[in-house]
């Protein structure tokens, strides 16, 4: 009578399976299991599949902090946006973690919330765990967090933003030529008194470049610019308090408004059904990121779509490159400035 062969024990003390573990349920060497943790393409389907079905059964988590004390850095990526929660940085997230996954790299993420005090403590973070790589939004950091990105010998990439003579790898576009490109669009409709709404978060610096292209674009036409600054934190308050300010005038009433983003937009459009507005036969409205609620309102919003995927795509792409994970035909001085296009999307409110 044979007995059957004992499962490889999960460790005593941390309760937790090593490679090792792996590797003899698996029957396979150890250095064959860390290649597929890497890399699974990087092993024969058959192999693999054992392998898979090893770590399920002894639930093995790998330990990334000693992979990293291995090889220097881990195989982690940190990520700071300005906001988790923001429909406009959904995109970005999600095809920046599917490209890094597939060739075993995980995302870190955090957020400023447009504080620069809390990208340099998050920063400060990441950078303690030695990742492999970093992204943070836009150029406007500390001056802490200037000197860390500048020592972190590590890939650093800044999206959402387009600035070719900063160091990091930059993939994104210029927010000025945006802010250009919402003014021509409503000049060629026809509309002349336009005003720029920015956004009540003080922090967020690139719709302050919209707006510094709003402004040039106006001058070109030799027209009057008109700002407005929301005090209202809540974005549809904040959106609506600029419609009544700007639109209900009894004089002088704006007849366009380009806002730094579509919730504010929204919050207008809502505001003016409420005052019984007609838009945009009276006042036609423009947004910014093309959220999900843009197309479902009544008149459906005017607004300028961002690449957000292919930033994600791209930036996760440039580091794993500069990792030497995937090989590139790119010369490394193209490879540093990716500048992509917004698009216009043309709907009922403009």
């Amino acid at each position: 009578m044979t007995e059957e062969k004992a499962a490889p024990r999960k460790r005593r003390g941390s309760g937790r399976a090593t490679i090792h573990d792996v590797a003899r349920l698996a029957q396979v060497g150890s250095i064959t299991v860390s290649r597929y943790l890497k890399q699974s393409s990087q092993v024969s389907g058959e192999l693999g599949a054992r392998i898979a079905q090893a770590i399920r059964e002894l639930q093995y988590v790998p330990n990334l902090v000693a992979g990293g004390l291995a090889s220097t850095h881990s195989r982690v990526v940190g990520m700071v946006i300005p906001n988790i929660s923001g429909p406009i940085f959904a995109s970005t997230i999600e095809s920046f973690s599917d490209t890094l996954s597939a060739h075993g790299y995980q995302l870190l993420l955090a957020s400023s919330y447009f504080s620069q005090e809390q990208e340099e403590s998050a920063v400060r973070a990441f950078l303690g765990w030695s990742p492999a790589a970093l992204v943070v939004t836009g150029p406007f950091h500390s001056k802490s967090t200037e000197t860390m990105l500048a020592q972190a010998q590590i890939p650093v990439v800044e999206t959402w933003d387009y600035r070719p003579r900063r160091k990091p790898i930059q993939v994104g576009f210029a927010n000025l030529e945006v802010g250009r490109q919402q003014a021509r669009y409503l000049l060629d409709q026809g509309f002349r008194r336009i005003a720029f709404v920015q956004n009540s978060v003080p922090g967020d610096l690139s719709a302050l470049d919209r707006r510094d292209g709003y402004l040039e674009a106006m001058g070109e036409a030799g027209l009057q610019p008109w700002t407005f600054v929301p005090t209202e934190p809540a974005p549809f308050d904040a959106g609506r308090q600029a419609f009544e300010a700007l639109a209900l005038r009894k004089r002088g009433r704006a007849d366009a408004i380009i806002f730094a983003n579509d919730n504010l937009a929204a919050g207008a459009l809502l505001a003016g059904q409420r005052a019984g507005v007609p838009i945009p036969q009276q006042c036609a409205l423009m947004g910014f990121g093309d959220y999900a609620i843009s197309p479902l309102l009544l008149p459906s919003l005017t607004t300028i779509r961002p690449p957000a995927r292919a930033i994600g795509e791209i930036a996760a792409l440039r580091i794993l490159e500069a990792l030497g994970v995937v090989a590139s035909d790119t010369p490394p001085a193209k490879a540093r400035l990716n500048r992509l296009a917004c698009d216009v999307i043309a709907r009922e409110s403009a």
